[in-house]
């Protein structure tokens, strides 16, 4: 037989236990949109590099046989193939640069939290990621 001091003893560990799913529901909810986000993003970054690298100095190559970039175009085709990718939702800014060798995007994004935004309304999780590319003979 139960006193009644122990009367509400389990309430109060069901609500605890319910709080604690909520939370760790919270977290597993925002760090999964988060490696999707980076995903999503470091795809974003890696096709701008690769359709950068296609930007083959023309001249240079029927001249002398010499695969190497032209960095104004390179930079265009990067920048351009970002704007045009779906699933840029957290994207917040993007950086190109190209030389004759290679074509670097870095991109940046922020993922707001969604259920852990009741513990903190103005966290967020930032997101950079960057790739590399270089055009390369093909055979």
């Amino acid at each position: 037989m139960t006193s009644r001091r122990e009367s509400g003893t389990v309430t109060l560990w069901l609500l605890g236990v319910c709080l604690l799913l909520f939370a760790l529901g919270g977290i597993s909810v925002d760090l999964w949109r988060g490696f999707s986000s980076r995903r999503s993003l470091a795809n974003a970054a890696d096709a701008a590099a690769l359709a950068g690298a296609s930007a083959i100095d023309e001249e240079a190559y029927r001249q002398w046989g010499v695969v190497q970039l032209d960095p104004a175009l390179a930079e265009s085709r990067a920048r351009a193939h970002v704007v045009r990718q779906l699933d840029t939702g957290a994207l917040r800014g993007v950086e190109v640069h190209a030389d004759r060798a290679a074509v670097t995007v870095a991109v940046r994004g922020e993922l707001a939290f969604t259920l852990l935004a009741v513990l903190d309304p103005d966290g967020a999780l930032p997101v950079r990621v960057s790739a590399t590319a270089t055009p390369r003979r093909a055979g």
